[in-house]
């Protein structure tokens, strides 16, 4: 009979430690909820590569939105909403948005990447996925810029194609300043390095066209100097045709 009364003892203790604990964390997180905001923190990952957009800038979307957190209770901050509103920005990739038990709330961002900015009657980014972006009022980003008869359906495919090998390959994203498509629909390219026109041509074969002025930039120009031609023409197949001053 005494080890059974021990047992049930042992039961309603374990039992009783269990109600208290589900308790004191119900009792903690109605805690952790009636807590206000006192911090924002806006943390943009890849702003030392670029910046296309603020702290500044986001503070103020989210309070034109009545979504600034600071001053409100944790219970009425409501994560999705914040996150649903930055990433309508036209520079934001993703966003996410949640909050600690200190009182404050941690906004991630990551921003969108051009490859290319064209230049004309429009005037636009086309950003790592092929898709068109708004040029930002503040900031600009370091990408060749595009110039000519270009239209939105050739901007996001064969020039974005090119662009985006140019962007990928650290020694053509140095040396490649412009790339013009003159009246003929052809490529033309201004160099950051070197007083000279490239001529590409068509977007045909352009991995196998830059290969060659690539060699020639280390065989040739480097032995005879880089201000010598005033056209490099690489239209024509096993061929670099250049033009003196």
């Amino acid at each position: 009979m005494n080890r059974i009364l021990k047992y049930i003892l042992i039961i309603a203790g374990v039992l009783l430690c269990m109600s208290y604990a589900v308790i004191a964390n119900t009792k903690s997180n109605e805690t952790d909820e009636e807590k206000v905001c006192n911090r924002i923190n806006i943390t943009i990952t890849d702003i030392n590569h670029k910046q296309l957009i603020s702290n500044k800038e986001i503070e103020v979307l989210l309070r034109n939105n009545q979504l600034h957190p600071i001053g409100k209770s944790l219970r009425n901050i409501v994560s999705k909403d914040i996150e649903d509103v930055i990433a309508k920005h036209p520079m934001v990739r993703e966003v996410e948005c949640y909050k600690s038990p200190t009182g404050e709330v941690q906004v991630v961002i990551e921003q969108r990447t051009p490859v290319l900015r064209v230049m004309g009657e429009e005037n636009y980014y086309v950003d790592e996925l092929g898709k068109t972006m708004p040029v930002s009022l503040n900031f600009s980003a370091y990408v060749p810029v595009a110039t000519g008869r270009i239209t939105k359906k050739m901007a996001t495919n064969e020039l974005f194609e090119f662009a985006y090998f140019v962007h990928k390959h650290p020694f053509w994203n140095d040396q490649i300043d412009q790339i013009n498509i003159n009246e003929k629909m052809e490529v033309e390219l201004i160099p950051r390095v070197g007083n000279h026109l490239i001529y590409l041509g068509k977007f045909d074969r352009y991995e196998q066209k830059l290969e060659k002025l690539k060699k020639f930039y280390l065989y040739g120009m480097n032995e005879f100097g880089w201000n010598i031609y005033s056209k490099i023409d690489l239209r024509f197949k096993d061929q670099v045709v250049c033009t003196k001053k």
